[in-house]
């Protein structure tokens, strides 16, 4: 146990002093806002996207590609920008992807067609990997171990649900009034603001040292990235295509990409495994995958937030297709999810090192898991308060009481010196994990869907035999993660504690 331990409880070697107030401010409202900016678009176009695609003429093929396309080339690109941001300086990485994510927002709202949106919304996930790795690494090196780190962590996941429902409330009231662009217009208004405020007061954590060519050539496991976000990339470009249409899992273009991308993952051991035997850079070092607890925390991430995903989605296909309400009218009923998000980061963020940290992510996988079953019994014609609004203020809470303890896992785990590496595993896990989950879940809802009795298979009642799958899957995900965490994490006691 103890050995299985070691690496959770090591001493991370030049403790961080604490920073002044301004500082603290000006790092909490950075990186709160990373996160917030992102969740925002992801909520403006999820309740926009029909507008979006009536305006621009979006075929049906490529109708989802404006959503899932961002979060596949965000998790093809984090362990490389991670890894960068390590050398160069994660102040400057960040500053970098605020700019950029700027530019490509904005173009996103100038966008004039189908095409033009959806590559300007690749190159805005592209963006934002250079400012989430980094957001991790400003905390590590700004904050000292205990509750201000704590408390940091958990204001990074508060922006997530703060930021989709400011993007739902916007997407909704935009799309019926002045138009979805002021949508993009007023986030890449609100990037720009924080640009000017972190190029003046965010710390210079780990500045830029000499020879930065010549580090940049031996201190990043360049092969090793390629080949895991090679196998990332098409991983998640398979299920992306899985996810607009079950039936392309039968496409030879799909199930080669697929296979290629499964194939690369023993190259990407073996080299990993070369790499450490041989005392050079390791982009993911395979002794990592011997500790139970960090091993633990990166397959639940995986799990949870593809839970948290799928049914975040379903919920809204249940509500404008099965129960036939508008868009505004399904943002307002998001509200709730937001709102316990935020509450379940702010107490994990106060009570990380008070409580133990297995028991913590077990209750709120659990209240999760129960939030899935409401709505595999749920009714159509039952009103939202019996099921659905219940359920859509549990869905959030498994995924935000994680977030601030397996950052704190993670980044404990690594070395002070690829503290942003730390960030870019955490969040690529997270990113691979909503595109398997809404795959999985989307392929077994429209197989349920197809051999339903209904003969209109787009009917109301077909969809929801389907959805209504879909949640039990769900619900059976969050039931086999609680009893992974709480095996998996025994005897891990208090995270996130002060160590002398």
């Amino acid at each position: 146990m103890a050995e299985e331990l070691r690496p959770i409880n090591t001493i991370i070697s030049n403790a961080v002093q604490a920073p002044t107030k301004g500082t603290t401010a000006i790092v909490l409202v950075t990186v709160v806002c990373v996160t917030m900016i992102s969740t925002l678009l992801a909520g403006l176009v999820t309740v926009g996207l029909p507008t979006m695609a009536e305006e621009l003429d979006i075929p049906p093929s490529l109708l989802l590609w404006p959503i899932s396309i961002y979060a596949l080339a965000c998790g093809c690109t984090l362990l490389l920008l991670g890894s960068v941001a390590d050398v160069v300086g994660s102040r400057p990485m960040y500053l970098t992807g605020c700019v950029l994510q700027s530019a490509f927002t904005l173009a996103c709202g100038l966008a004039q067609t189908s095409t033009q949106l959806i590559v300007f919304r690749a190159l805005a996930g592209v963006a934002i990997s250079f400012c989430l790795p980094s957001a991790v690494s400003i905390i590590t090196g700004t904050f000292p171990e205990g509750k201000s780190r704590n408390i940091a962590f958990a204001a990074m996941g508060g922006g997530q649900p703060i930021g989709f429902s400011v993007g739902l409330t916007l997407g909704g009231v935009f799309s019926n009034t002045i138009g979805w662009r002021w949508g993009f217009h007023i986030a890449a208004i609100i990037n720009s603001v924080v640009f000017v405020v972190g190029i003046f007061g965010l710390p210079k954590v780990n500045a830029v040292q000499t020879n930065i060519w010549k580090r940049l050539r031996t201190e990043i496991d360049w092969v090793g990235i390629t080949i895991g976000s090679a196998s990332l990339a098409m991983l998640s470009y398979a299920f992306a295509l899985i996810s607009d249409s079950g039936s392309s899992i039968k496409q030879p273009a799909t199930l080669s990409t697929l296979v290629i991308s499964i194939a690369l993952i023993p190259a990407f051991i073996y080299w990993v495994d070369r790499q450490e035997r041989l005392g050079r850079p390791a982009v993911i070092p395979n002794s990592l995958w011997r500790n139970r607890i960090f091993t633990t925390v990166c397959i639940g991430v995986f799990m949870t937030w593809g839970i948290f995903n799928a049914i975040e989605s379903f919920l809204t296909l249940f509500f404008q297709d099965v129960q036939e309400i508008s868009a505004i009218q399904t943002s307002i009923r998001f509200l709730p999810a937001p709102l316990a998000g935020t509450i379940a980061n702010i107490v994990m963020g106060l009570l990380a090192h008070k409580v133990r940290a297995d028991r913590a992510v077990v209750v709120g996988v659990a209240m999760t898991a129960i939030g899935a079953l409401l709505m595999c019994i749920i009714k159509p014609e039952w009103t939202y308060w019996a099921c659905a609004f219940p359920a859509m203020a549990l869905n959030p809470v498994g995924a935000d009481a994680l977030f601030t303890v397996s950052n704190l896992i993670i980044t404990s785990v690594f070395p002070k010196k690829t503290q942003a590496l730390a960030g870019g595993v955490f969040n690529t896990i997270a990113q691979i994990g909503k595109s398997v989950g809404l795959a999985s879940s989307g392929l077994i809802a429209a197989s349920v869907t197809e051999n339903s009795k209904w003969s209109d298979k787009q009917s109301p009642q077909a969809l929801m035999e389907g959805y209504r799958a879909a949640f039990w899957y769900c619900f059976a995900g969050s039931v086999a993660t609680v009893f992974l965490f709480a095996w998996g994490l025994r005897g891990i006691g208090r995270v996130g504690t002060k160590r002398e």
